[in-house]
């Protein structure tokens, strides 16, 4: 089952490759039931979270209409989440880009780590949820095969910079290509430059989503960076065109 959405300003795709096996009558469990209750998730955190609607929690707390305590619950647990990733990445990452509450950054991988979780607990494992770029794979395509994610080379409008292959994975990509120098380096409170994107492969979309945007915004800094976060590694682009890796990029991982 294949499922397109648009929310949160851009497109969600669902990729179901199973259910949770055969029902009594030996059919397999229809999944659309719970793309359903994913997709509702997907616009309940735009209503909450997002920066373009004037009435959402995140806006009125940010213009202090409401207090945290008056937001939906899942405010405060992203709000830590921020906070815990702004300590990790030395300030890189931030909770105020260009002088207002936003935790964007934080807030895609999240929701779809989040929807990939209601899938699963639905039963349907093998899946893929892709959010404008932000991907969490679960399980496998087809059995013995891995999941192939395409990384859009950002100085090559139509080519691919790399293609990450693997199963219950997450991978996130901050970068140029879509929206320009759009990632504020709040050490200097300018674009960030020194890459033009940079990939972050891990097993949890929430922090691959945010650990990508805070290398992104430390350039030069953010192979080394990457290297000392457990569980997650890096592929990027620079801005003249080079490219590196961290180490613990498995062979055949990316191509």
């Amino acid at each position: 089952m294949r499922h397109i959405e648009h929310v949160m300003g851009t497109v969600f795709s669902f990729d179901i490759r199973d259910s949770d096996g055969p029902d009594s009558d030996g059919r397999h469990s229809d999944p659309g039931p719970y793309v359903a209750e994913a997709v509702a998730w997907l616009h309940h955190v735009d209503e909450v979270f997002s920066t373009y609607k004037p009435d959402s929690a995140v806006n009125r707390l940010s213009r202090g209409e409401i207090t945290l305590a008056g937001c939906p619950a899942e405010v405060a647990d992203v709000l830590r989440l921020c906070e815990s990733v702004a300590l990790v990445s030395h300030g890189y990452f931030t909770l105020h880009p260009r002088g207002r509450l936003d935790p964007s950054a934080l807030v895609k991988g999240w929701a779809v780590e989040r929807a990939s979780a209601i899938l699963r607990a639905a039963g349907a494992a093998d899946h893929c949820v892709n959010g404008g770029g932000d991907v969490r794979l679960s399980g496998s395509p087809a059995p013995g095969r891995s999941w192939r994610v395409g990384v859009a080379h950002p100085l090559r409008p139509g080519e691919l910079a790399a293609v990450v292959s693997g199963t219950d994975l997450a991978v996130a990509t901050s970068g140029t290509a879509e929206r320009g120098a759009h990632v504020v380096d709040p050490h200097t409170g300018r674009p960030a430059t020194g890459l033009a994107s940079v990939t972050v492969v891990g097993p949890d979309l929430t922090l691959a989503d945010a650990y990508a945007t805070s290398a992104f915004a430390m350039g030069a800094a953010a192979r080394d960076w990457v290297e000392g976060l457990h569980g997650y590694e890096a592929f990027a682009v620079t801005s003249s065109g080079a490219t590196w890796r961290t180490s613990g990029l498995r062979p055949g991982a990316m191509a």
